[in-house]
């Protein structure tokens, strides 16, 4: 039950996020939609950051489960990364959006560095770290793997703030060089 409980209470924060925005995101309200209480919010999740780190650290695993069953389909962890979203795409839309919404969150928290970071900080680069170590382990050069990881992060970058994406002709281009051995 316990993991049930968790899980319940990420996706009410998931829902919040994407459907009222961070303004609505309280204890109360996250609990409420959980059909917890509040100290059985509490239980799971020590503060409203620790909720937050828990999405993204869900999100992280989402992410690798794609990446393993992506190479279960012969995709190199290179190809899934520089893959740009498909805001036609019904999962692909939710998770865009569930990322704007993580980027707003991101937004209210102070930039902070070494170990002082917080909680959702923390979280963010154990994800970016896992990613990276995907990358790190199919890609011999570390330089080209900083590219390619680069290159990834800013097209899923324009996906998140709308901004149109580069020709996709010119971006086959990109990846078919990234990906040259």
């Amino acid at each position: 039950m316990t993991a049930n409980t968790r899980d319940r209470i990420l996706d009410a924060l998931e829902s919040l996020l994407l459907n009222k925005g961070m303004s609505q995101v309280t204890l109360e309200n996250v609990a409420a939609a959980a059909g917890v209480s509040k100290g059985g919010l509490l239980y799971h999740f020590k503060s409203k950051d620790a909720m937050l780190a828990g999405l993204v650290r869900r999100l992280g695993e989402r992410a690798t489960q794609q990446l393993s069953d992506a190479r279960a389909k012969g995709t190199s962890a290179m190809e899934w990364y520089l893959q740009t979203p498909n805001p036609d795409s019904a999962a692909d839309a939710v998770e865009l959006e569930l990322y704007r919404s993580l980027l707003a969150t991101m937004r209210t928290i102070d930039a902070k560095s070494g170990p002082e970071i917080d909680e959702v900080q923390r979280a963010l680069v154990e994800l970016m770290e896992s990613w990276s170590d995907g990358l790190d382990a199919e890609v011999d050069d570390p330089v080209r793997a900083d590219i390619i990881r680069l290159v990834g992060d800013g097209v899923y970058l324009r996906a998140l703030l709308g901004i149109p994406p580069i020709d996709p002709e010119r971006y086959r281009h990109v990846v078919s060089r990234l990906l040259e051995r």
